[in-house]
């Protein structure tokens, strides 16, 4: 409410209208009937009634009108509630908050309501309102998904789960990632992100799974929707078992990720992350950077939008690692107890010396580079990046 996401709409069974009271006041009263009995640990209640996307035009009295019926139905009819209307989603709801101690302090059994008492409500909810039955809306849902790549979620101005689901269905089936961060990698570029847990979690330690909204500044906003509540079920489960296939599928196609790398060191001058990623994309390959709190990289992603792999940095060798990539860039010294370096200061940069007095930055830069360059297999190389090979001396020949 104080972020104007939400308003208070009414209420039932409060002794005055709840909006002639403070907001501490309202709680008191819940909280002073939970006082009631002292055995009822978890004793709030909390009911979330969502309705079409096309149902937005519901009025605030209708609103109330099927949230007491609904109340009455599960048998909470004679209990205090709030009821508050959300406008943080592309789809109108309505939150309502009680609590399960009786005003004679006995309690009130919720076990399976959802499943019953519930379903039967929203059931005859529906016909007696005329609303959309949930039922064939999931089924639309389904059918009408767009693809991700046309569309970014953004919270509030779309359906989230609906958006969501979108995003998922355009990217995990259709990607290769072999881990969780990878996979975060490309669906962060549509505001969406899996959440796993911190690892003390309980979430984590089990292996749950969840997707979130993220905004623009790709912090996550709303409430994390659980991967088995997806139509496709895209739990940990579901995906370590492509993470398996796809780091086979995916080998074919590294060496164009790092020759492309390569290539845009050799053909221009890069002095940051942000300038590769700008030459990257004019092939179809977006980096995505990791930085700590400091603004610190500390790792770097390469998705390849036109063979749909993900690679993360270090994968593909130290070269094309966040460090790698920064030392290329002049943003970091180079570690010179390296042999190769030792072979380009005891060769390299002495015929270089020999033809002039004065190095440049670019061109030490490039010498480095070609000294460092990884070795590839017989795999395609553009002609800018092979090596002549070196004729062999054939036996009883002499350097002169």
């Amino acid at each position: 409410m104080e972020a104007g996401k939400a308003e208070l709409i009414g209420e039932g069974n409060y002794p005055i209208n709840a909006s002639d009271i403070s907001k501490d006041f309202r709680l008191k009263l819940l909280l002073k009937q939970l006082e009631l009995n002292t055995n009822v640990k978890r004793g709030s209640v909390h009911i979330s009634l969502n309705f079409d996307s096309s149902e937005s035009n519901i009025s605030k009295e209708k609103l109330m009108e099927i949230a007491k019926s609904y109340m009455e139905k599960i048998g909470f009819g004679s209990q205090p509630y709030l009821v508050y209307k959300h406008h943080d989603a592309g789809h109108p709801h309505i939150h309502i908050v009680s609590v399960k101690v009786k005003s004679d302090g006995k309690r009130i059994d919720m076990q399976n309501i959802g499943k019953n008492q519930s379903e039967t409500a929203r059931k005859e909810i529906e016909k007696a309102f005329n609303l959309v039955p949930a039922q064939q809306g999931q089924k639309e849902k389904i059918l009408n998904i767009k693809p991700a790549r046309n569309s970014v979620v953004e919270y509030g101005t779309a359906e989230a789960k609906k958006a969501i689901a979108a995003v998922l269905n355009a990217v995990i089936p259709n990607y290769k990632y072999t881990t969780v961060g990878e996979l975060n990698a490309v669906l962060n570029l549509y505001n969406v992100t899996a959440v796993q847990g911190s690892k003390d979690s309980k979430m984590f330690l089990h292996k749950g799974l969840a997707y979130q909204i993220l905004n623009d500044k790709k912090q996550p906003v709303g409430v994390p929707l659980k991967a088995s509540s997806f139509y496709m079920k895209p739990t940990l489960a579901y995906l370590e078992l492509k993470f398996a296939l796809n780091n086979t599928g995916r080998n074919p196609h590294l060496k164009r990720v790092k020759n492309a790398v390569d290539l845009a060191f050799m053909q221009n001058s890069i002095k940051s992350v942000s300038d590769l990623d700008r030459i990257l994309m004019r092939d179809g390959i977006k980096t995505a950077e990791r930085r700590n709190k400091q603004g610190i990289l500390y790792g770097l992603t390469y998705i390849d939008h036109k063979t749909k792999c993900v690679f993360n940095g270090s994968s593909l060798g130290k070269t094309y690692s966040a460090s790698g990539i920064e030392e290329q860039c002049g943003l970091k010294g180079f570690n010179t107890g390296r042999t190769a370096v030792k072979i380009l200061e005891d060769n390299t940069l002495k015929n270089k010396q020999s033809q002039s007095s004065f190095i440049s930055a670019g061109e030490f830069q490039k010498i480095i580079d070609s000294v460092l360059q990884p070795e590839f297999s017989a795999d395609f190389i553009p002609s800018q990046l092979k090596r002549k090979k070196k004729r062999k001396k054939g036996k009883g020949q002499s350097d002169y």
